[in-house]
């Protein structure tokens, strides 16, 4: 005899429309005692989007996309009571799980209300695509590989970096962010070359992974431009899947912490140049907001990708010129290093991504947009007396 659980889960999560929906709630409504069974159920849909590579960050934001923050509070509450009996967690979804959305104490809503909005969510999880999976499931032999940060805690040069952007994001004087965030790249630049060389020496059999990082909208085709951007000066690779929101970057470990620390604060700089330059227009009697923000980043974005691309080349043949007469195997061996890390970056992406398209982008169609915003890039721009953006 099915269960009321079963009844419900069968109106409900494989059909369309509010209907289903109504018919299982209302089961689960008139039953309490189905109360804990049907809490084990989600944990048991969160369990099979791991399988099919879903990590805690990624479920939150396809949730949140869908069915808003009530749908991200009830999903992170499933995820954090299916993971608290975990032996060991794979690299990163600690960092994860304490990032995800704390409940704000209400009292529930009504059962039917409550059950209600369950299912929904539960559907959600259920109709989950495969993913290109980037770290190991949770219990495998994997799931403590040294991918992600040492569980000590992070490099002191990491930190060092953080904070810089950090004070970066925060100043009101452009000039001060430049200098700053110049800092930062020049200890990011010796970072990656100090780790690449260091692989080399001891033969470390260390390969490329892999992140995802959330490209949100609004203007979501502009941020995914910036991080694209930054990912390729950074010698890593990116694929946007802007059906999900997110963009997977594959490359080394020291360059994708780079990525995503440089990532979150040149988005952060934008924004807040942006804000400001919209402002001075609205000031001055103009409205058509939405154009010149879509046009201000993507300005931004381009003239970002183009400032850095130049700076890699230009700092890669400083470190080649460095090391030419070199025999101790140190800056010598480091273009050779670079250049075998880059093969091995497009090999992996191009192994977890067979089938990849180009993307037409809206153009900008607002000047005054893009005029700010290319400035903008140039005042965040990567320059200096020291290396503008890691070789």
């Amino acid at each position: 005899m099915e269960s009321v659980i079963d009844r419900a889960c069968a109106a409900a999560l494989y059909s369309d429309g509010d209907a289903g929906l109504d018919t299982g709630a209302s089961l689960l409504a008139a039953d309490p005692s189905a109360d804990e069974e049907l809490h084990r159920r989600g944990e048991e849909f969160v369990r099979r989007a791991w399988a099919r590579g879903w990590q805690p960050a990624d479920v939150v934001r396809a949730v949140r996309r869908e069915l808003e923050e009530p749908g991200g509070a009830l999903v992170s509450a499933l995820i954090t009571a299916e993971t608290a009996g975990y032996g060991q967690l794979p690299p990163r979804w600690a960092d994860q799980l304490a990032a995800m959305p704390v409940p704000a104490p209400r009292n529930r809503p009504d059962r039917f209300t409550y059950a209600s909005a369950l299912l929904e969510l539960y559907r959600l999880l259920l109709r989950l695509p495969v993913i290109e999976p980037v770290g190991p499931q949770p219990g495998t032999s994997a799931a403590g590989a040294p991918h992600g940060p040492p569980a000590h805690g992070e490099p002191r040069m990491l930190t060092r970096i953080r904070a810089l952007l950090a004070k970066a994001e925060a100043t009101g004087f452009p000039e001060e962010a430049e200098a700053l965030t110049t800092k930062a790249q020049e200890l990011m630049a010796r970072h990656s070359i100090d780790e690449a060389l260091l692989a080399a020496r001891t033969r470390s059999a260390g390969t490329p992974g892999a992140v995802r990082i959330g490209v949100d909208a609004p203007y979501e085709s502009a941020k995914a431009v910036l991080l694209d951007s930054v990912a390729s000066a950074n010698r890593c690779r990116a694929v946007w899947n802007s059906d999900l929101g997110f963009t997977t970057v594959v490359g080394f470990e020291p360059d994708l912490e780079a990525v995503e620390l440089l990532f979150t604060s040149l988005l952060v700089q934008g924004t807040s140049a942006m804000t400001k330059a919209e402002a001075g227009q609205r000031a001055g009697g103009r409205k058509r907001t939405k154009t010149f923000r879509q046009s201000f980043l993507m300005a931004y974005a381009q003239r970002l990708g183009s400032r850095l691309t130049a700076d890699t080349a230009r700092v890669t043949a400083a470190a080649g010129s460095e090391g030419s007469d070199s025999t101790d195997g140190g800056s010598g061996a480091l273009l050779p290093v670079l250049a075998a890390r880059d093969v091995a970056v497009t090999d992996t992406a191009e192994r977890m991504f067979p089938r990849t398209t180009t993307t037409r982008l809206r153009g900008a169609t607002d000047a005054e947009g893009w005029n700010h915003g290319t400035a903008a890039a140039d005042r965040a721009r990567m320059g200096g007396s020291g290396p503008g953006i890691r070789p």
